[in-house]
């Protein structure tokens, strides 16, 4: 099995462009005739500062960047996050609000407690996590110092489709898994951030974007890797920054900028999205786990309501070359991940893959 016959729908890691990966590897042994690897040069020389800048800025393009926002390129994953965010912006004996609609979601709410009070604003798990809240179930406090959720759930293929409002308290949001699939007002939060291996590049850069009016308030105990404002005045280079993982980001940026930017991706997103829930809305075997109003454009679940069936349907799948559709183990069933990088085509052939299997095991 090779790549030209197989469709990665991964979760993350997930599938990169052809085309990324192609130029990664003509320049894997000399960048620009410069003589070495990107992953051999020096993060302080000038050919290495000159690919981190490109980046940089082409990510605050990309994403139209205020100046009242900081980009940084951190380490730890998203889970790093969890507790960097309640150090940096929670304060002594403060509280803030989360909205739990998922596993990650509950994960950064247990660890914000450990620094500080926190108020569960919303909790879907008693629906399986099948839904997202609306504005009216919100129940917000006045004197929250942040409003956290994350903006999609990749192992209940929920995805929120508004920004809550909270009054002027500052919102922080996980977007590792539909970060530069549509266009965000990044001025109304306060932080977002986001692991690369879902929707930007492989595993080892987390982006954090940042209103540096936010910064510098952290709390006495935190890390001296954990400070926001130390990140920023060190340009993300206190110390060795994930080198590669930012350069690979440098290429898919430029990547995406030849596929129509942000607004390409959003289009393209509904068409794939509504190819796989439009085939499970009308199937005899299958159906989706979301609620129809909360579905994900990232990630398609779905089962068969059978665990045997559905494991069938994923070994089969797997032996197509549909490759990583097998739901994550805390919930079972199939997920299909369908991030920018995945093309329309692949979501086209599991599709027809799902009819026929259908056919043949419902009669």
């Amino acid at each position: 099995m090779s790549r030209e016959n197989t469709f990665n729908f991964s979760a993350g890691p997930s599938v990169l462009p052809d085309e990324v990966l192609e130029i990664a590897a003509a320049e894997m042994l000399d960048f620009h005739s410069c003589g070495m690897s990107v992953m051999e040069m020096s993060h302080r020389s000038s050919v290495y500062m000159d690919i981190f800048a490109e980046t940089k800025a082409n990510l605050k393009r990309i994403l139209n960047v205020p100046d009242t926002h900081e980009i940084l390129f951190l380490q730890g994953g998203a889970s790093t996050q969890f507790s960097m965010v309640p150090l940096n912006l929670m304060g002594e004996n403060g509280l803030a609000d989360y909205a739990v609609t998922g596993n990650f979601a509950s994960s950064a709410a247990k660890e914000a407690a450990k620094y500080g009070r926190v108020n569960i604003s919303a909790d879907t798990s008693s629906d399986g996590h099948t839904r997202i809240p609306v504005q009216a179930e919100l129940k917000l406090s006045k004197d929250a110092k942040y409003f956290y959720y994350c903006a999609n759930n990749t192992i209940y293929g929920t995805e929120w489709h508004y920004i809550p409002e909270t009054g002027g308290v500052p919102l922080v949001s996980d977007m590792s898994s539909n970060i530069l699939s549509e266009e965000i007002d990044v001025s109304k939060f306060g932080v977002i951030f986001a692991g690369a291996q879902k929707n930007m590049a492989p595993a080892g850069v987390t982006l954090v974007v940042i209103d540096k009016s936010l910064a510098g308030n952290e709390l006495p105990i935190t890390p001296l890797m954990l400070s926001y404002k130390r990140m920023i005045d060190k340009d993300s280079m206190y110390n060795t920054p994930p080198c590669y993982s930012i350069y690979m980001l440098g290429l898919v940026l430029k990547w995406l900028d030849k596929q129509g930017g942000i607004k390409a991706m959003a289009e393209l997103k509904k068409e794939k999205s509504a190819l796989l829930y439009d085939f499970l809305d009308e199937s005899r075997l299958f159906k989706g786990c979301a609620r129809p109003e909360a579905r994900s454009y990232m990630n398609v679940t779905f089962t068969t309501g059978d665990k045997e069936m559905d494991a069938l349907f994923a070994k089969e799948a797997a032996a197509s070359g549909f490759l990583n559709v097998k739901g994550h183990r805390s919930v079972g069933g199939m997920r299909a991940s369908i991030y920018n990088a995945q093309s329309l085509e692949a979501v086209k052939a599991l599709r027809e893959f799902m009819k026929d299997f259908e056919v043949k095991n419902h009669g």
